[in-house]
């Protein structure tokens, strides 16, 4: 093993730890603001690349450029949820929280069915992109260029988070996360924030989902996969802790990256859920959480 081999499968994973957490901060942010696991996260993240790709076959655009269309149309999905069924799966009196897990996870079994039904289960991608099939060469450290810009994207969205937690509906989120009772009683409307929440936890997975369609094959599993990584990104970082899903995210790629390195790169999901069960046993909070 050289030097340079390890700086590459490093930086590698690093990139792909950016991506993990971006996947991750939604699920995050959603039950820091509610206490609610979404369970159809990964199936959030299936639609925005099946929506990816379907506004690329159509517009023949470039997957950047209609980027901005998916996030919008999945704030629109997370905002919907919440006001069709998580809203009426928190009224729940007796039980809330088991209704709570399988509103959302029946949600995720019926939207994975709908995929299979109306897109059948095969393996689609995007053919051509300014991104796809490039590489940058950093004296004989080759990163590919969707990686590349799927963690700078994360990078710009995790400051855009710091940001918006500065501004009036901010704190809003914060105030009604801290006390729901208290922020009703100044007139912030609860229902409303946690629809935004929602939105913002779609919109952000979304956005992973437009990186993820430039180098990744779509079909309706594909949510499974990385809703799985994300759980164990956000147990690791700390339910509802947005800083944490970033530090997590990170530690996750590099961890893949070098199990990838000392086993068969089919077994590189070994060391994740070895992470996760220390984490489990040793910090169940998480590195940054409360719980």
């Amino acid at each position: 093993m050289t030097a340079q081999a390890l700086i590459q499968v490093l930086a590698s994973g690093l990139l792909m730890g950016l991506i993990y957490a971006l996947i991750a901060v939604g699920l995050s942010l959603i039950f820091g603001l509610m206490d609610v696991v979404n369970f159809a996260h990964g199936e959030f993240l299936m639609i925005a690349m099946y929506a990816t790709f379907g506004l690329v076959l159509w517009t023949t655009l470039d997957p950047i450029v209609v980027a901005p269309l998916v996030v919008g149309l999945m704030f629109c999905v997370g905002a919907f949820v919440y006001v069709a069924v998580v809203r009426y799966a928190m009224r729940t009196k007796a039980n809330a929280g088991m209704v709570q897990i399988f509103s959302t996870f029946g949600l995720a079994i019926l939207i994975q069915g709908g995929a299979q039904y109306f897109f059948t289960p095969d393996y689609r991608s995007i053919k051509t992109s300014w991104l796809g099939g490039h590489t940058l060469d950093l004296a004989g450290i080759f990163l590919p260029w969707p990686q590349i810009y799927g963690g700078l994207i994360s990078i710009a969205a995790f400051a855009a988070l710091s940001l918006i937690s500065r501004t009036d509906f901010g704190k809003a989120l914060e105030a009604t996360r801290e006390d729901q009772g208290a922020v009703a009683l100044v007139g912030i409307n609860r229902n409303k924030v946690f629809a935004v929440g929602w939105g913002l936890g779609a919109a952000l997975v979304g956005l992973a989902g437009t990186v993820l369609a430039i180098f990744y094959y779509i079909h309706p599993q594909v949510g499974a996969t990385f809703g799985t990584i994300a759980y164990v990104t956000v147990a690791l970082g700390g339910f509802g802790s947005v800083f944490g899903a970033l530090v997590a995210g990170v530690i996750v790629g590099l961890v893949e990256a070098i199990t990838a390195l000392i086993l068969p790169p089919t077994m590189k999901a070994v060391g994740i859920y070895a992470l996760y069960l220390a984490v489990v046993f040793f910090r169940p909070s998480g590195l940054f959480g409360k719980l």
